[in-house]
């Protein structure tokens, strides 16, 4: 896979996509970027959640004259709704390089929308409102050197056809052109054969993503209760060996610290870290000697070890493939795995998407509560202690279990050991200052609208009574028994 940094983008490019947590192209990204700055018209037929804001938006930026106060990037989208999300997406990649898109769409103030046009450079238009701002002459074209048609397949069910063709014929012949659509119609080549200049032909196929020996689950959370969470699920599945995936680098560093200030023993590693900083803090993973690995997509790429039982994703990740990619890092070797992801309510449409590429359905988890937890952290103890009755050894600490028994209630006793051997959570606050909102780009993308979250108030019975997943750690085959290394649950 190929990383942004290899692409020659430029500095104010490449920082606006590490603080989005970007470091590998997708395949429409990899084949279309360097297309695109050598400005080159490009039809590019690919699925939705395939990066393609990226793939288009990166060069326009890459073009744009910050000193030209004209309209320098023109995106033609279907909806009202997708025109948001695009401009969105491209005001995260401009952000650095000082770049904004405006989106314009029916139904808004069309006076401030004229005011706006005179200040933006790149324009993110549904057909309808940029035809009545072109026969208004309200929106000034002549400096559009980069046009973009994304989902035209899209804009021909919905009748915009013709209307491509006027806005099309409104902009300078001398321009580059890129079209993007899921399918090629008649219609769509056409346009591509009588309106764009000789056009390079980019075809990404969705691949058949299937996850095996993984169950997977959601949390819907709002950013600024995901890290109380995490800490929660960790003390209740007390997992053998656990990787918790973060967008940036810089996410990874607060997470990791955040873990070890509660009592975990974790590590982070990312791109920035030395070589061998990394190979440390992984041979340390491997042997058991840390018991959380916070990491990016690509510092945990080909990690392979079969004793990882749980995956969380912290962020959840750009597009379907790498989801995929993450969640595979557990279920090896033939075991069962268990995959968790922390979704706030706007990545909703991102998870729906994920679900329809891999066909299967993620379960959605209730949200535990501190009590939960610590029950959880109870019931590990309990387990070590059971254990610990098989032990051959107990025969010498007998005199001294007897000694206490004349003095304290049996219970009493008991309840001390446990508590000694639970882990007691510091209280310490931990703020994450690094959020950065989750590009959901293509996520609502698809034309069936198909809900695929829904049946949302899942709890963990709702698969399976017998199962018996309600976070009280009684009962049941599988429950929550929070069984760790000594209990040999992988």
């Amino acid at each position: 896979m190929t990383t942004f940094n290899s692409l020659g983008l430029s500095n104010p490019i490449l920082k606006s996509l590490d603080d989005m947590g970007f470091e590998e192209t997708t395949p429409i990204q990899e084949q279309t970027i360097p297309l695109g700055l050598e400005g080159k018209d490009v039809i590019g037929q690919a699925q939705t959640g395939t990066g393609k804001t990226a793939a288009f938006g990166i060069p326009m930026l890459e073009k744009i004259d910050k000193q030209v106060k004209s309209v320098q990037g023109l995106i033609v989208a279907p909806t009202r709704e997708l025109a948001i999300q695009v401009a969105e997406e491209m005001n995260r990649l401009g952000k650095v390089k000082g770049v904004r898109a405006l989106p314009i769409y029916g139904g808004s103030n069309m006076e401030r929308q004229i005011r706006s046009l005179k200040t933006n450079q790149i324009v993110v238009a549904t057909p309808g409102r940029l035809l009545d701002h072109i026969r208004r002459k309200t929106i000034k074209l002549q400096n559009v050197h980069t046009a973009v048609l994304d989902e035209a397949d899209e804009m021909l069910n919905m009748g915009f056809i013709e209307d491509i063709r006027d806005i099309l014929k409104a902009l300078p012949e001398e321009r580059q052109t890129l079209l993007f659509s899921a399918t090629m119609p008649k219609e769509i080549r056409d346009i591509a054969t009588t309106l764009m200049n000789n056009p390079e032909e980019v075809k990404v196929k969705s691949k058949e993503m299937t996850v095996e020996n993984i169950e997977q689950y959601f949390v819907e959370i709002p950013e600024k209760h995901k890290f109380d969470t995490l800490t929660r699920l960790l003390d209740i599945h007390d997992p053998a060996l656990a990787i918790v995936f973060g967008r940036t680098k810089r996410r990874v560093d607060e997470v990791a610290d955040g873990l070890q200030a509660r009592g975990f023993s974790a590590e982070g590693i990312h791109g920035d870290l030395t070589q061998g900083k990394r190979m440390s803090t992984l041979n340390k993973f491997k042997r058991g000697r840390i018991e959380i690995l916070v990491a990016t997509d690509v510092a945990a790429r080909g990690l392979d070890i079969s004793e990882v039982s749980h995956v969380y994703n912290f962020d959840i990740p750009q597009d379907p493939e790498s989801y995929v990619h993450r969640i595979g890092r557990t279920g090896r070797a033939g075991r069962k795995g268990e995959s968790i992801s922390f979704v706030t309510p706007r990545e909703k449409d991102q998870l729906n998407l994920i679900e329809k590429l891999t066909k299967k359905k993620v379960e959605r988890l209730k949200v535990p509560s501190s009590e939960e937890a610590s029950r959880g952290q109870q019931k590990v103890a309990v387990d070590k202690l059971v254990e610990s009755l098989g032990a051959n050894d107990l025969k010498n600490y007998k005199h001294s279990a007897n000694e206490l028994l004349e003095q304290y209630d049996s219970s009493d006793i008991i309840a001390a050991a446990l508590k000694m051997m639970t882990k007691e959570r510091s209280e310490v606050p931990v703020s994450l200052t690094s959020v950065q909102p989750i590009s959901v780009k293509n996520a609502q993308r698809s034309k069936g609208k198909k809900n695929y979250g829904k049946g949302g108030n899942r709890n963990y019975n709702s698969k399976n009574k017998s199962r018996n997943r309600n976070f009280n750690g009684k009962g049941g085959n599988r429950g929550y028994q929070n069984k760790g290394r000594n209990s040999n649950a992988k």
